[in-house]
């Protein structure tokens, strides 16, 4: 079974490159050759856009080998198949990967057990009867909503904000904030089509 999907990296030095092309290449398994122009968002720095065909979880596959450059802005996305719902991930060196299902039309689509946490970490956030605890089944309840927030402190900006904060995160507003500009000055880039051999 063969997925498409669409990598776009929309500001990489131009050193690392080659080195994109490479680590795409290992994931779908032949010569990767892009064609890389300037990035006018950022002088010096340069973007590129490749339509793929691969096996499902390539998209996956992709952002961890890019995720490793610390200096590279991108996006994947994976089409859906049989079992697998479409999938984009996002990549900015400040923010760290994000990862959302997709529908048909290109809507995010949140799993209730995200919503459901980020309602209990919103909720943590707020002080109950002035101590500054989560109030889900009192003071001694939030000792579990802390350690989630510890858990997940280092990795999550909005720790500590609002509901609205929270679904933020969830919908990659900060991720879409972030590559809106390099996404805008890409329009027109030219485009290359690969197809997996294997």
């Amino acid at each position: 079974m063969s997925v498409r999907g669409v990598l776009h990296v929309h500001c990489a030095p131009p050193a690392l490159c080659p080195h994109i092309e490479w680590a795409a290449a290992g994931v779908l398994g032949v010569p990767v050759s892009m064609m890389w122009v300037d990035q006018p968002a950022s002088p010096g720095t340069m973007r590129a856009e490749l339509q793929w065909a691969g096996n499902p979880g390539a998209a996956g596959a992709i952002t961890s080998a890019l995720a490793s450059w610390n200096l590279v802005r991108f996006e994947v996305t994976e089409d859906a198949s049989p079992g697998s719902d479409a999938v984009r991930y996002s990549y900015t060196p400040a923010l760290g990967t994000f990862c959302a299902p997709i529908a048909a039309n290109g809507d995010i689509m949140i799993p209730e057990n995200r919503l459901r946490a980020a309602m209990a970490l919103a909720a943590s956030a707020k002080p109950a009867g002035g101590r500054g605890e989560g109030k889900v089944g009192g003071p001694r309840d939030s000792r579990g909503l802390r350690e989630l927030r510890d858990l997940h402190g280092p990795r999550h900006p909005a720790l500590g904000g609002s509901l609205e904060a929270e679904l933020s995160l969830l919908l990659g507003e900060p991720w879409d904030a972030e590559l809106e500009p390099f996404r805008r000055a890409g329009d027109g880039a030219p485009v290359r089509w690969l197809n997996a051999t294997g």
